[in-house]
């Protein structure tokens, strides 16, 4: 940890950001101060219950103070509309006081035009402000292991402070560019991830539907060209993988509906640089459905199996 850093915020503690404000309070100097913010007050005590024996949890009462009691500010929330309203300049925003010198890391994954308008405005403030979207899921979260999308370069000149904060929360630090690569990375990645899971789903209902048993097909899958990370660690058949979400039901991992939302940012990402996504509208066909079926929402977005109609028992 950066000696000069003694004071951090952290805005946004949803399934994510709880997790990674718990390693930040877990990992850093005993009296340095982490504050906290949340537009849900009742989290917050509940995180103060759990964490103030590792040291000092300030609860702020709005976005502001948070900033004021801090060196670095981490936010991480749904969408952009989100990240404009905590960086306003309006009463309460973290932009309506003094803001240089201060160190903003934008965990999350919104798009590009937001992160871009907000980074102009606090480096006009004397600011420093890095997209740093993240990828590994509430269980990467909790472990400690997430992967972190830099929007910097090697030789941003804060770069050794912020990868000794990021590397508190995760341990694949990649240093994607410049602003906004982060985020282009996070979009890209997750476009190519949400329709890998939809070709596994499909893949393993057909095989099911050939008679094939789905834990034999997953591991002939581990080891052959069909593979991926989704059904390494999170095949979308319940029972294949016992810690999988969709073995519990699809319990909220990464939500169907977080994953339309960057499936969305993609396809606005590919008309703006002239990209071609032939898979891209049949895929957003797919989460729009899931997002819209009462049996899919607020579920892990591999629930995409049972969507197309996948056999849960077998």
């Amino acid at each position: 940890m950066t000696a000069s850093v003694q004071n951090i915020g952290f805005i946004g503690l949803g399934a994510m950001g709880y997790r990674m404000a718990a390693n930040l309070r877990s990992k850093l100097p005993y009296d340095s101060v982490l504050t906290i913010y949340d537009v849900a007050s009742a989290v917050l005590d509940q995180f103060a219950e759990e964490h103030d024996g590792f040291g000092k949890i300030h609860l702020a009462k709005n976005s502001s103070e948070v900033v004021e009691r801090s060196d670095v500010v981490i936010t991480i929330v749904p969408e952009g509309s989100h990240v404009r309203s905590i960086m306003s300049s309006e009463p309460g925003g973290a932009l309506s006081v003094e803001v240089k010198g201060k160190l903003f890391l934008e965990c999350s994954t919104i798009d590009m035009a937001t992160s871009h308008f907000v980074s102009k405005t606090i480096l006009g403030l004397g600011g420093d402000f890095v997209d740093a979207p993240v990828s590994g899921g509430p269980a990467g979260a909790e472990k400690g292991t997430l992967t972190f999308m830099m929007g910097l370069k090697e030789d941003h000149p804060r770069v050794s402070e912020i990868r000794s904060i990021l590397s508190l929360m995760g341990n694949n630090l990649f240093a994607c560019g410049g602003p906004t690569l982060g985020l282009a990375t996070k979009i890209c990645n997750n476009y190519i991830s949400g329709t890998i899971a939809i070709a596994t789903s499909e893949g393993m209902n057909l095989a099911m539907n050939l008679g094939l048993n789905p834990k034999v097909f997953s591991d002939v899958l581990k080891v052959s060209t069909g593979g991926s990370w989704v059904n390494a660690h999170c095949n979308p058949v319940p029972g294949v993988d016992p810690d999988a979400p969709a073995s519990k039901d699809y319990a909220p991992g990464f939500k169907v509906q977080f994953m339309l939302k960057d499936y969305k940012l993609a396809l606005e990402a590919a008309a703006s640089s002239n990209s071609k996504l032939y898979l891209g509208p049949a895929g957003l066909d797919v989460y729009s459905g899931a997002t819209e079926d009462p049996n899919c929402v607020d579920r892990d977005s591999r629930v995409v199996f049972r969507y197309i109609g996948g056999r849960e028992k077998w």
